[in-house]
């Protein structure tokens, strides 16, 4: 029986043993009694207070029976109640410490995770994001009544505190993560936040949320390394739906799209890599994993190379570009790293 249920269930008793009371000290009273008599001997009864009696109890055995009985249950009913509410209470913050050690210590394990700061719609949809595409990360939120509410987005690992703090970045494991999303409610704590980022980790790829235009080339010097406006995106998705709809039909598919998550992944080829030196047609990697190898970038140029042929080398820190499910990267992952 769980806490809650015990409370209801001690509620109940109570208020059964408080009308049993009324009832039985009426009918003991007699027209003697008011309604407002058994009531008030209901009451010093049940509180144990002692104040005196309304009418002379000793003179009937019967009222001497019943009051031994009910002071009994009332007794059983005070220490039930008070035990139920108590371990209800204890069992809670016993239940919160634990959750709360437990979750500390997966958050200590994580390596080559992301941070979400941030707890808006759009930070919402980034951690919908990659819930779906199985990446591991944490979130940072000040408030516990916000991240309550990310808590029906899925279990999620997450931290209570500032993220404007390095405390709370290092206990995120900011030093081991692969990148960090900022989608506070304004630029200056995004600013502030990217700053601090930048300064623990300076390998860690950073993007942050830009509402005013004028602030992305601040945020862009302090260390991001992409700024995201809403504004410009929304616009963006505006035109879009207007002069190429099916484009973005095909596009919300992929990403409504529950029992088979296809998305456009990129892998990066490591040094050791057993592709180095290969040819796209003999890695055979769109036959072993089924992903669609969609462009090539070559390391240090700006420019892709759509639909490469079979014929190119693969070079070490190149960036392959994909159509595929998340079982399909993480099989190219391992072969590419």
């Amino acid at each position: 029986m769980n806490g809650r249920k015990r409370i209801i269930i001690s509620l109940a008793i109570f208020v059964a043993i408080f009308l049993l009371g009324v009832v039985g000290f009426k009918l003991i009273g007699g027209s003697q009694w008011s309604l407002l008599d058994s009531l008030y001997m209901t009451v010093i009864t049940l509180s144990t207070v002692g104040y005196g009696e309304v009418g002379n109890l000793s003179v009937n055995p019967a009222a001497r029976i019943f009051t031994v009985i009910f002071i009994i249950l009332c007794l059983g009913t005070i220490a039930f109640a008070v035990s139920s509410i108590t371990s209800f209470i204890v069992e809670g913050e016993l239940k919160n410490i634990l959750g709360r050690k437990r979750m500390e210590k997966e958050i200590s394990k994580l390596k080559d995770h992301y941070i979400v700061c941030g707890s808006d719609e759009t930070a919402q949809t980034v951690i919908q994001e990659l819930i779906l595409t199985r990446r591991k990360f944490v979130v940072i939120e000040p408030e516990q009544e916000k991240i309550e509410r990310l808590s029906s987005l899925g279990n999620i690992l997450f931290i209570q505190g500032d993220p404007a703090e390095d405390d709370v970045l290092l206990s995120a494991g900011i030093e081991r993560a692969r990148g960090i999303l900022l989608s506070l409610p304004n630029d200056e704590a995004n600013l502030f936040v990217t700053l601090s980022a930048r300064s623990l980790n300076p390998k860690i790829r950073i993007v942050t949320k830009g509402i005013d235009v004028k602030s992305h080339e601040k945020m862009k010097r302090a260390g991001s390394d992409a700024v995201i406006s809403p504004t410009f995106i929304g616009g963006m998705r505006m035109v879009s739906e207007m002069i190429r709809p099916r484009v973005v039909s095909f596009l919300d598919m992929m990403l409504r799209e529950r029992e088979k998550v296809l998305r456009f992944e990129e892998v990066t080829i490591s040094e050791n890599s057993p592709l180095v030196g290969k040819k796209i047609g003999e890695a055979k990697l769109e036959e072993k994993t089924g992903a669609l190898l969609v462009a090539l970038k070559r390391r240090g140029s700006p420019d892709y190379e759509f639909n490469p042929s079979k014929g190119i080398v693969i070079e070490a820190d190149d960036t392959l570009v994909f159509i595929a499910t998340p079982e399909m990267i993480q099989e190219l992952e391992k072969v590419a790293s």
